[in-house]
């Protein structure tokens, strides 16, 4: 695999044969293997010259030192170790294939992200002491901090957190990674003698390669007792338990095989540290209630430990150049400019995850998968909530995709439990309960009255909401205070008096949101067990029951519906990683009835109720009711699912996947969703090029030149301007139903990014 990773960088000229660092003191055996050579044939003496793709490998009771000649970083190298020095323009990569390092990264006059990888883990450092250690059999990773901080991510599971002095993070093939406080004895002896508690082994280091060959030789004859007992390539039972006290803390089932998180794809290829600061200016075109606005957008991001936090500080000037006051002029817009806030990471044992959300899947996806509450932003700002919490073998998860909409007696919530048997017979149960509370809740209401604007005659103005004739004077009846002038005196518009009219006809009381409802409801059942766990092949096998149920709604003119329900079933399902390069999933599923697989997906706030207007008048329809507007498609179905994501080779990374459904009547339903990220990290003045495309439960996904309400695509690039300075084009595009047809909705913005 190496192999290929250098011959696919040489290619694109990233790999360049100059001397990048040398050997500053090694002992005992110390062999280098050039770039391009089959062995380990050189033996390292102090001075020896490193060149960029040079392996190293320290044999028994052995150690090395080398320094890096721009920057003055240090790598001591304990016995039993093999890596490989791999820079690019802008990376500098230590690839571990097995034992222990300990680093001293000098964060001046360093032009270049330092990075530590093995098969499971990244590690990326900004300038700080840490130890890593990688056991290749085990497939476990324990990085632990000295000084400073950095970020480790599981290539696995997608996750990262921030180690800091005296912490450290225990990462492994199952996805899983752990933080926690460094217990004594957890940063390794120092190889070359000096005690882990001198913190100026470093630093003398860093000043001239002579210092380290002047040194006295005692260390050495102690060093078979140190490293007899630092020899951790081999951990014991107990050692591994200790590494892993807790399968539960992180989801392994959710992969994201529907994701439209654009981030979490982004993260597999580019695991970059999370920057404390971060500033973002957004400068572009919104259409916000039909019209369209100048948008400028200040998007600070702060990132301090497991807290985070995002604002979103937005202004909207029309063509006139008048500000859009609504967005500042009541105490509940202020909660609108929090983007985000955060607290650690699903690996944690409490996890939060405030206001936007994207990605959301409880179990193995059947009911909710890849959910966002971000398709209509900016023009819908929602405040959703995802967290979870794990105790001994029992885990849970919540979510909740809007709280303003649960003030109005509806939102998408979820809930999720595990358990897990135990260690020695990891098979995992699980439970799922996922419900609309109100569908209706889906239609836009500007002024907050509960009359959706469609209905409302006044939609900005929450006191008023009929007037018949027109003339913009409220009927009696079609608003919650008297108008200023008092009510219409001629509600309807015939010239006669109210008081007068015998055959006075107002509107009816429109639709109301808080006087009418449809919940849409689902549950399910899983269970899965990892049946392979090696460097070569993981594997896990699952089963997943799925249930929705649709109540009934007494007819109106407005909205009617009978009552609806279905279940789904996957009787097997199987998703396996090779060489952590390729994962991919598979499934074979069945439905009968009115079932959907991922009905909550990623574009359900598009599709989730719509208003359509007819000659006879305006009707709305929920999403079941679109997909099952021919009763014919409520029929048994049966049918394959599959997905694939892969790094190809740190250059990019993509994941897509595929769902056909088949009746015996010839009825198809099928999903369709992709993203594409590039690396930037390669390319000299690219700060970040993704593109992404979804499209689920169509009669044809690829039909790219008849869209659907289910479509959603865009890309996002950045160009570096100047170090530390984007600008970055990003476009959105999904389609909203007028009733007359699709409309196409766009949103294009360019920011200038600004990283400190």
């Amino acid at each position: 695999m190496k192999k290929f990773i250098i011959l696919s960088i040489s290619l694109l000229s990233f790999i360049h044969s100059e001397t990048i660092g040398r050997v500053m003191k090694s002992n005992g055996t110390v062999l280098l293997k050039p770039m391009g050579g089959s062995t380990y044939s050189v033996s390292a003496r102090p001075g020896q010259a490193i060149s960029n793709g040079d392996a190293i490998r320290v044999g028994e009771s052995s150690f090395a030192v080398v320094i890096f000649l721009d920057d003055k970083s240090v790598v001591k190298i304990k016995e039993n170790t093999d890596f490989q020095f791999v820079e690019t323009s802008n990376t500098r990569s230590l690839i571990i294939d097995q034992g222990t390092t300990l680093h001293n990264v000098n964060k001046d006059n360093r032009k270049k992200t330092y990075r530590v990888e093995t098969p499971v883990s990244v590690a990326s450092v900004k300038g700080t002491e840490f130890s890593a250690f990688h056991d290749a059999a085990a497939g476990i990773d324990k990085f632990v901090g000295k000084s400073g901080n950095f970020d480790v991510f599981n290539t696995i599971s997608g996750t990262t957190v921030n180690v800091g002095a005296g912490q450290k993070a225990v990462s492994n093939a199952l996805g899983q990674l752990i933080p926690a406080p460094a217990e004594p004895g957890d940063y390794p002896d120092d190889p070359d003698g000096d005690s882990p508690d001198n913190d100026e082994q470093g630093n003398d280091s860093n000043d001239d390669s002579s210092d380290l060959d002047s040194q006295e030789q005692q260390p050495r004859e102690q060093r078979p007792q140190q490293n007899q007992s630092q020899r951790q390539p081999q951990p014991s039972r107990n050692q591994n338990q200790s590494a892993q006290p807790n399968p539960e803390p992180v989801q392994t089932e959710q992969i994201n095989d529907t994701s439209l998180d654009q981030n979490a794809g982004s993260e597999s290829a580019k695991p970059q540290p999370k920057k404390p600061f971060n500033m973002g200016l957004g400068v572009g075109s919104a259409t916000i209630d039909g019209n369209i606005y100048n948008q400028v957008a200040l998007r600070p991001e702060i990132s301090l430990g497991k807290l985070g936090l995002g604002l979103d500080l937005v202004v909207y000037i029309d063509s006139q150049g008048n500000i859009r006051k609504s967005e500042w002029d009541e105490p509940s817009d202020f909660i609108d400019k929090i983007l985000f806030v955060r607290w650690g990471t699903k690996s944690d044992p409490f996890w939060l995850k405030w206001g936007a959300l994207n990605n959301v899947t409880l179990g193995y996806g059947g009911l909710i998968g890849g959910y966002s509450n971000m398709m209509e932003f900016p023009t819908v700002r929602k405040v959703g909530i995802n967290t979870g919490f794990s105790f001994g073998n029992f885990g849970t998860e919540l979510f909740m995709s809007n709280m303003k909409d649960f003030s109005r007696g509806g939102t998408l919530f979820g809930l999720r439990g595990t358990y897990t048997l135990s260690e020695a017979i990891p098979l995992k149960f699980g439970i799922n309960f996922v419900t609309d509370m109100n569908q209706f809740s889906g239609l836009k209401d500007l002024d907050g009255d509960s009359y959706p604007d469609m209905f409302d005659d006044y939609p900005e103005d929450k006191d008023y909401w009929n007037d018949t004739d027109g003339d913009g004077i409220p009927d009696k009846d079609g608003g919650s205070k008297a108008p200023s002038g008092g009510w219409d005196i001629d509600g309807d518009g015939d010239n006669i008096l109210d008081t007068q009219d015998s055959d006075l006809t107002l509107k009816p009381t429109p639709f109301s949101i808080k006087d009418n409802s449809a919940s849409a409801q689902g549950f399910s059942l899983d269970v899965g067990y990892p049946l392979l766990n090696s460097k070569l092949l993981k594997l896990e096998t699952y089963m997943e029951y799925n249930r929705l149920i649709f109540p009934a709604v007494q007819g109106d003119s407005f909205y009617s519906r009978k009552e609806m329900t279905g279940t789904g079933f996957t009787p097997f399902g199987a998703r396996a990683s090779l060489f952590n390069f390729l994962n991919v999933s598979f499934e074979y599923r069945t439905k009968d009835e009115f079932f959907v697989p991922q009905f909550f997906d990623g574009s359900y706030d598009l599709s989730r109720v719509v208003a359509e207007f007819t000659d006879s008048g305006s009707i709305i329809r929920t999403k079941e009711q679109i997909i099952f507007a021919d009763s014919s498609a409520n029929v048994n179905t049966s049918g394959m699912y599959g997905s694939a994501s892969a790094s190809l080779f740190g250059l990019a990374s993509f994941n897509a996947s595929y769902a056909n459904m088949k009746a015996d009547n010839g009825i198809e339903f099928n999903s369709f969703s992709a993203n594409f990220v590039i690396n930037a990290e390669n390319i000299p003045k690219l700060s970040v090029a993704e593109a992404y495309y979804q499209r689920n439960n169509d009669a044809n996904p690829f039909d790219f030149d008849n869209p659907s309400i289910n479509t959603v695509f865009g890309y996002k690039i950045g160009y570096e301007v100047s170090k530390g300075v984007s600008m970055i084009w990003d476009f959105r595009q999904f389609y909203r139903d007028t009733g007359s047809g699709l409309e196409p909705v766009k949103q294009t913005s360019i920011e200038t990014a600004f990283n400190f």
